[in-house]
């Protein structure tokens, strides 16, 4: 059987760095060619970065993509690469395409090439277009009607592109009709929680599907709100894994593999679900028998808690250096949820890097500015207090605020505050809110919302505390101080804006709210049918109408890490403006 040795480098790129990504592509290809490989894969729209969103709208943008891709070709071949053929992602046009209605202006393609010989050897697009979660490829691409197919030290290799996999039909049943004797897929594929699980049952089942050796190759790092976690699996046949890479790690696998011979006349003409075989023959010759170097392997995997901090990391990591921001700013409380923004936040950009603020009121207890000081203490974190007494006061004796004004003014001078110090100090603000606080809408504008990131926006409070616990577990194991205090994860939850406040006082206990909150906001669920799950009725009535009112907040709320199957923004888009509520 021909032998192949594929190299699949899961990179981060950014949104728009057409030079950058492009220097980035040809690192890991020397690198590939320098390990010996004869196939060389990147992912989905790798040139151009992940998801462009409108930026495909843009004439501008889309011509420099193109030409950034015909220059990459021949940067390649200039440095000896022109024999090895790279796939490449990136964002193209249908020049056939006509204007219609219902199709974007322009025919954008999600698609990719493969690179040989100093050219563009083969462009295709993505089949399938997905169009739900933070997907909106319907608005942005059209679609790709081709299988495509290139003959590689004679094996047939069938391309796909990310979704092809998730659906259906299309590119997977025709490659196993064209004789393909390697599938590969090149994806973005965002992180959410548990999602490698079912990745992996998805990539065994269109493996059998295809009757042929697949590889799905992801991306790592973060842009904007979502985080890519790496993890490319190669498995054969069967199902059965060869490789698998390391969550979040950008790197290269490498795979030897033995492949079908590919039959003596290329597979052409039009099979499964309409699409047109093109197939590109780059080396007809399979390669004299080598003796495998890289079998593959399975890269060890996170555990549940270890993987979504690991996510809340890069996201934060990769939306400060992506915007050019060394160092960030926390309002710290005392509390769980700050405590824990700033652990996150010395693990992604370093505790030298961290600076910390308490922000004690004539309502603070001790042990507020007392937690926050035993946290900058064990992370070294920089950390300063700065009371809010003065400011408060001159404020009430202008305008005599009482109740819940009263309460939010606090909140609002201290966010104040943040924006002074980063506009004077160069830090993007990070809000410590979480999802839980966000759906009820307890949360105060220009308050503690303020900021530029919101690490744990898509954390409910229960996973806040189990996050927490592991983070300092994980330290301990490590011989390492653990970061948070103690009493940051034991003592009640409290805003501190009155005497003896808890939040419990206005929330459900948070194991309650959470559950209910899951089932209503991440699985769209209804009151009957939460009431139906075994939930008081009179509650879930409560609940549901502070996460109806509070969608004029969620909007004002800065972006934040993306964990979840469905977090506030791209992913539950609701009206404003919304006199319907759930009934009996």
């Amino acid at each position: 059987m021909p032998q192949l040795r594929l190299a699949l480098n899961q990179i981060d790129s950014c949104v728009g760095d057409l030079a950058g990504n492009a220097e980035t592509i040809l690192r890991w290809t020397r690198h590939s060619a320098e390990q010996g490989a004869h196939l060389v894969a990147f992912p989905e729209m790798a040139l151009t970065g992940y998801p462009v969103e409108d930026l495909a709208l843009r004439p501008s943008f889309v011509e420099a993509s193109r030409a950034a891709l015909e220059t990459l070709a021949g940067r390649l071949a200039a440095e000896g690469f022109g024999e090895l053929p790279v796939i490449v992602g990136y964002l193209d046009r249908d020049e056939s395409e006509q204007p219609r209605y219902g199709r974007p202006a322009g025919a954008p393609k999600n698609a990719a090439a493969v690179l040989h010989g100093g050219r563009v050897a083969l462009r295709f697009a993505k089949h399938h277009l997905p169009n739900y979660g933070v997907f909106d490829e319907f608005r942005y691409f059209v679609p790709g009607q081709t299988l495509p197919m290139v003959r590689v030290r004679g094996v047939d290799v069938a391309l796909a592109i990310c979704e092809d996999l998730w659906q259906d039909g299309g590119r997977v049943p025709a490659a196993r009709s064209a004789g393909a004797g390697l599938l590969v897929s090149v994806n973005a594929s965002p992180y959410e929680r548990e999602k490698d699980d079912t990745r992996l049952d998805l990539v065994r089942k269109r493996a059998q599907e295809a009757g042929c050796t697949t590889a799905y190759l992801a991306m790592t790092g973060g842009q904007d709100e979502l985080v890519f976690d790496g993890d490319s699996i190669v498995v054969d046949r069967d199902g059965e894994v060869i490789a698998r890479a390391p969550q979040f790690d950008e790197g290269c696998v490498l795979v030897d593999l033995d492949l079908p011979a590919a039959a003596a006349e290329p597979p052409a003409g039009t099979i499964d679900d309409g699409l047109r075989v093109e197939h590109v023959t780059l080396s007809a010759d399979p390669l004299p028998a080598y003796e495998p170097e890289t079998p593959g392997g399975e890269a060890d995997r996170l555990d549940d808690d270890a993987e979504v901090y690991t996510a809340l990391v890069v996201g934060l990591r990769a939306y400060a250096a992506k915007n050019g921001f060394r160092s960030v700013l926390i309002g710290l409380s005392g509390g769980i949820d700050s405590a824990l923004v700033a652990a996150i936040a010395c693990d992604a950009v370093g505790a030298e890097n961290v600076y910390g603020v308490a922000m004690p009121s004539r309502y603070s207890s001790e042990h507020s500015v007392g937690d926050a000081a035993e946290l900058a203490r064990r992370t070294g974190l920089n950390f300063r207090t700065v009371p809010i007494g003065p400011m408060f006061d001159a404020y009430m004796g202008s305008l005599g605020l009482t109740g819940l004004a009263e309460e939010n003014l606090q909140s609002r001078l201290r966010g104040t505050m943040l924006m002074a110090l980063s506009n004077q100090e160069g830090h993007i603000v990070l809000a410590p809110g979480n999802k839980s606080e966000l759906a009820c809408g307890y949360s105060t504008l220009y308050g503690d919302s303020v900021g530029a990131y919101g690490p744990i926006k898509d954390v409910y409070k229960t996973s806040v505390f189990r996050l927490a616990k592991w983070r300092n577990r994980s330290a301990a194991e490590r011989g390492e101080t653990p970061p948070i205090p103690e009493n940051s994860i034991s003592k009640p939850p409290s805003a501190e804006l009155r005497p003896g406040q808890v939040d419990t006082d206005s929330l459900p206990d948070y194991d309650v709210l959470d559950r209910i909150l899951e089932l209503y906001v991440d699985r769209d669920q209804g009151r009957s049918e939460i009431i139906a799950a075994g939930f008081e009725a009179e509650l879930v009535t409560r609940v549901l109408r502070m996460v109806d009112t509070a969608e004029y907040k969620r909007r004002q709320y800065p972006p934040g890490t993306k964990i979840s199957a469905k977090g506030f923004g791209k992913d539950r888009r609701l009206p404003i403006t919304n006199r319907w509520r759930e009934t009996a």
